[in-house]
């Protein structure tokens, strides 16, 4: 029997099924992938839940524990980017503990913002909104403005270096005491 028979032949996967058998091997690599104790039982169930989405489009070209190891990667990876992106707001936040608790300073430093933003141009400016004050990754923008991943780089790195640019501006008018533009 050709390999294309048996895998026809071979029982539909049901999501049961997988979670029933394989709920150990997932829980044992997720936490073997350094997922602390504590988040081990939300990684599993956002494993799962991939699993569930695309269980369907599991062809067997590897094993059920190669593919689902796999997502448990891509799991753990997405979770760590987004340990370290709230780490880093907090960090930011740590360093400016008075203008975090002064009204006053926040609105001072959302109209500068905004007012930066204003000088990017409207890709850069997207992106730069994207990613950076919404969290989403370069994969997410490219999809929903349907251009390459790649272009959201470029643009990303553009706005980054044109607003670090227009910050160290500020900084040197506010230091010469000057305002801001």
């Amino acid at each position: 029997m050709s390999s294309t028979a048996q895998h026809r032949a071979a029982p539909a996967l049901t999501l049961a099924d997988v979670y029933r058998d394989e709920f150990d091997f997932v829980w044992r690599s997720l936490r073997r992938l350094g997922v602390p104790a504590h988040a081990l039982e939300d990684a599993t169930q956002d494993v799962f839940v991939v699993v569930a989405r695309r269980l369907d489009e599991f062809e067997a070209r590897s094993s059920l524990r190669t593919w689902l190891f796999g997502i448990a990667m891509r799991v753990v990876q997405t979770r760590r980017r987004t340990v370290w992106r709230h780490q880093r707001k907090l960090d930011v936040l740590a360093r400016e503990p008075q203008a975090a608790h002064d009204p006053l300073a926040r609105s001072d430093a959302r109209r500068l913002l905004l007012r930066l933003l204003d000088e990017l141009g409207e890709d850069k400016r997207a992106v730069y909104v994207l990613v950076e004050l919404e969290g989403m990754t370069a994969v997410e923008v490219a999809a929903g403005l349907e251009v390459n991943v790649n272009t959201i780089y470029t643009r990303l790195r553009a706005a980054r270096r044109e607003l670090l640019a227009a910050a160290a501006k500020c900084a040197d008018l506010r230091d010469e005491g000057g305002a801001p533009p």
